[in-house]
């Protein structure tokens, strides 16, 4: 179900490169088989490998605010006590990154239409790079809700075109071990945030600024350098690609969709957006989105204090204990992708599943007093939490037909994850701790309502693509 009739292009129908042999069909098949794997291979370089890379220091930069919460705290150089922050104050710079997400997001991806993808790139990277740097020279409270409000603003914009700008290379089929890949090395780089955080512990007093100001500094420097990479080798377009011969391009362009992204479309059509508006599926995927955003990813913006509170150890190893969550993320999101690529799970009865273990995990967190069990139960759910949307995303591409539509609608969903950054602060508070039982309950309901609105998407994507095969059936008749 949900597997796009239609979108799939077998060898056999991809026109001869001048140089096969019509005569022979399995040399035929052979030769575009061999143009197709290494077109794609080219493709994934630049953008799957590419664009990893930068979501590892992406996820850095966003997960250092938290990381930051403990570092050096025993040392009375904490960022809080250094700036003055209570609860509410920290909650609230925490909080103010996602709300210009949430203004932005939708808006950022349709600039594509009008800058190349390279410089859009080039653009964003570097902001977000120059802002996460500026970070280390706040000295109050409404300074870093300036800085932490101009880097949401920066890297709101980046995900979002991620996936937009792969909608004009791959099928939606493609992307699902793709997108799995590209968010699961994000995953890894949330281990690798709480491990520079510890070392970077070591560096407090150095050059007369704390560690958390090194954290910021020395953490928004490798976007910098990736800026200039994106300006001068990403490709934007197939059909504009300098590292792609003119058969590839050609190869390309004939095995996409007719619906699919192209960048050669600059125009605006009020048509896709009013489609747009009266699609259900924007409500239900919205529902969806917003539901698991707060409860499941809610806990990840406090989970270096929440781990901490277990009361195993001191800041510097809670630090280290971060890593196995995104660890267990990368290794189980790699997973479903390849077993989602064979076609061995299906994309909604999994989305169900990980909503579901992750309730689970919540149940043992408000009923289990055994921190063992909890730090258990809190790898499970981090690493479920961070695999829902990967795993979803294809669908929701599908989902969404022309340029327009396309740019606003991948851009407009990513910004509802954008309230978990706003609610998980809160939700989290350290006023529910050490337990944090209010915070699970409260995380729970929205669980629920995130399944409620998964299954609601897929019937009514069942329904949309049952319209299309009729639709398809009558053209073939006609």
């Amino acid at each position: 179900m949900g597997s796009g009739k239609g979108e799939e292009v077998t060898t056999a129908s991809i026109p001869p490169s001048p140089v096969d042999d019509n005569k022979n069909p399995n040399g035929l098949i052979r030769t575009n088989a061999e143009l197709e794997k290494r077109v794609m291979r080219k493709i994934d370089f630049w953008l799957v490998a590419f664009y990893s890379i930068v979501y590892i220091f992406r996820v850095i930069d966003s997960n250092n605010y938290s990381n930051a919460a403990i570092i050096n705290l025993e040392a009375g150089t904490g960022i809080k006590k250094e700036l003055g922050f209570n609860s509410s104050e920290w909650a609230w710079t925490q909080s103010i990154f996602s709300y210009s997400y949430l203004l932005f997001e939708p808006t950022n991806t349709i600039l594509l239409k009008g800058i190349k993808p390279s410089r859009w790139m080039f653009i964003l990277i570097l902001s977000w790079g120059v802002c996460a740097c500026s970070a280390g020279a706040a000295q109050d409270f409404p300074g870093m809700m300036c800085v932490r409000f101009a880097i949401g603003i920066a890297e709101a914009g980046f995900y979002p075109s991620v996936l937009y700008h792969m909608a004009f290379w791959y099928k939606p089929s493609e992307l699902r071990w793709r997108i799995a890949l590209f968010y699961s090395l994000g995953q890894v780089s949330g281990a690798l945030s709480g491990l520079l955080a510890y070392a970077i512990s070591f560096m407090d007093g150095a050059g007369g600024l704390s560690g958390w100001r090194w954290l910021f500094i020395l953490e928004g420097l490798p976007a910098i350098l990736l800026s200039v990479v994106a300006l001068f080798g990403l490709p934007d377009y197939p059909e504009t690609a300098k590292m792609l011969t003119e058969e590839e391009r050609t190869f390309l362009k004939g095995r996409l969709s007719a619906s699919a992204p192209k960048g050669e479309d600059k125009s605006w059509d009020w048509g896709d957006i009013a489609m747009l508006l009266r699609s259900p599926t924007l409500y239900t995927f919205t529902v969806y989105w917003i539901g698991h955003g707060i409860g499941g990813f809610g806990v990840n913006y406090a989970l270096p204090t929440v781990i901490y509170e277990l009361g195993f150890t001191d800041t510097a190893l809670s630090q280290l204990m971060n890593i196995p969550p995104y660890v267990a993320c990368f290794f189980f999101l790699n997973a479903l992708g390849y077993l989602l690529h064979k076609g061995w799970i299906r994309p909604w009865t999994t989305a169900v599943a990980i909503e579901s273990t992750i309730i689970i995990c919540y149940i043992i967190l408000i009923t289990v007093p055994n921190s063992t069990v909890k730090y258990i139960a809190l790898i499970v759910a981090t690493a479920c939490a961070g695999s829902a949307y990967p795993v979803i995303w294809p669908e929701r591409i599908r989902a969404l037909d022309g340029t327009v539509a396309a740019g606003i609608g991948i851009g407009l969903t990513n910004a509802m994850a954008q309230f978990s950054g706003i609610a998980g602060p809160h939700v989290y508070s350290t006023v529910f701790g050490p337990t944090y039982r209010v915070s699970y309950i409260i995380c729970l309901c929205f669980l629920c309502a995130a399944i409620s609105g998964i299954l609601a998407s897929w019937w009514f994507v069942w329904r949309k693509d049952q319209r299309d095969e009729i639709r398809g059936r009558i053209g073939q008749e006609a």
